[in-house]
């Protein structure tokens, strides 16, 4: 039933301006962010609008009933959408590494407490990618969902690779933007695509994979070999998120960057944007695309969660019930560019296969086939290393 929705907001960073702002413009007449709690009390805002720091001046407001959380303390955010779900109150998060590490205990909350917690936005910014795989996707039909997570480290490679821009200058210009913030590890490391990636894993396959099981690596190790190596594969790299359903019900999932050819949809995704691929059998592919960096994208994104609350939507994590539950595996084989530097670095990475192989004073890489339980078990040892790898996938 629509509804008129009192707003206790917490956080007015990029993303809760964001969405102050997309309120505005759309001129509600029933969502009104009636106060917001924020860290400094007395840092000007440029808003005219009811600020306490006080988490308590929220949830004794009688006249709230939702909660909208957009900081970027996880356990901080953790303790507000717990509490707004044992009184029952509606919440709307964007803290995806908070959602990635207690999803599962929140869900059963939510459940015990008949109250929804939405957070679409958590995701892919303006992609509302989990709300179609609760309605649309929901059967065994679907295979992998794949794609670019994170807007800002797609900035700096759209950079490099379509103005050969050095990696440096490219993370300052996103920086400078918006799109990046002053430490970029995060988002270079894989460390916010790979949060998504196990958000998404729960609403695509009803299987949660908690963070340190997954293998992740990032792009701030990558250098210009890699890049002239790429160039002459006529391929880009991008960092790209994928997990996908095996035969007999296994289920992997990793955050790599990809060595990508001309043909795939994510190819030609460019600068801030994401770009989704959902596969599944007899539809084969659906490709999303949209804006996955920046204030006023995931504002939007939030306000569709705050919408669909005031008709009572909540996820129904249908994956999570099926007849043919799915289970995580390392069980699978990938061919792998690996570039390094010493002789004791060419030996981290177990080979069952190498396809191609390339030595000179500077620089060496490798080409062949890798076991990605293998790769989890060395992943520790590769922080740190002057080496790179990227998935060199065979189309």
């Amino acid at each position: 039933m629509k509804k008129t929705i009192n707003i206790g907001l917490f956080g007015f960073g990029s993303v809760g301006r964001g969405l102050y702002d997309v309120l505005g413009a759309v001129e509600s007449n029933d969502i009104h962010i009636k106060r917001i709690c924020v860290r400094n009390i007395h840092k000007d805002r440029g808003v005219e609008a009811d600020f306490t720091d006080s988490a308590d001046d929220i949830f004794s407001d009688s006249e709230i009933n939702m909660i909208v959380e957009l900081i970027d303390d996880a356990e901080a955010a953790y303790t507000i959408v717990r509490r707004a779900l044992e009184n029952r109150l509606p919440v709307v998060s964007g803290n995806k590494k908070m959602l990635a590490y207690h999803l599962p205990e929140l869900i059963e909350l939510g459940r015990q407490m008949s109250t929804p917690l939405l957070y679409d936005a958590s995701a892919c910014g303006s992609i509302p990618v989990i709300r179609n795989l609760e309605e649309y996707y929901d059967n065994d039909l679907l295979v992998s969902v794949k794609g670019i997570l994170n807007g800002s480290s797609n900035f700096v490679l759209s950079k490099i690779f379509n103005e050969n821009m050095e990696y440096a200058p490219a993370l300052r210009l996103a920086q400078e933007l918006g799109f990046a913030e002053s430490d970029p590890s995060l988002d270079f490391d894989g460390w916010d695509s790979l949060f998504k990636l196990v958000i998404l894993t729960i609403h695509a396959f009803g299987i949660y994979v908690a963070p340190e099981k997954v293998f992740r690596y990032g792009i701030s190790t990558m250098n210009e070999a890699d890049i002239r190596f790429a160039v002459e594969k006529q391929r880009r790299i991008k960092l790209v998120g994928h997990v996908e359903k095996l035969e007999g019900g296994g289920v992997y999932l990793w955050v790599v960057p990809q060595l990508i050819s001309r043909n795939k949809y994510i190819y030609s995704v460019e600068d801030e944007f994401n770009g989704v691929v959902i596969k599944g059998r007899y539809y084969y592919k659906q490709f999303m695309f949209g804006r996955g960096a920046g204030g006023h994208p995931t504002g939007a994104a939030v306000l569709s969660d705050i919408t669909a609350c005031r008709y009572d939507y909540s996820y129904e994590y249908k994956r999570m019930q099926s007849a043919n539950p799915v289970h995580h595996t390392e069980d699978v084989v990938h061919r792998i560019y690996y570039r390094y530097r010493t002789e004791e670095d060419s030996t981290l990475i177990h080979f069952t296969k190498v396809r191609e192989r390339y030595s000179s004073p500077e620089w060496s890489y490798i080409v062949g086939d890798v076991r990605l339980a293998d790769l989890v078990a060395v992943k520790d040892k590769l922080a740190g290393k002057e080496v790179f790898l990227a998935a060199f996938p065979w189309d």
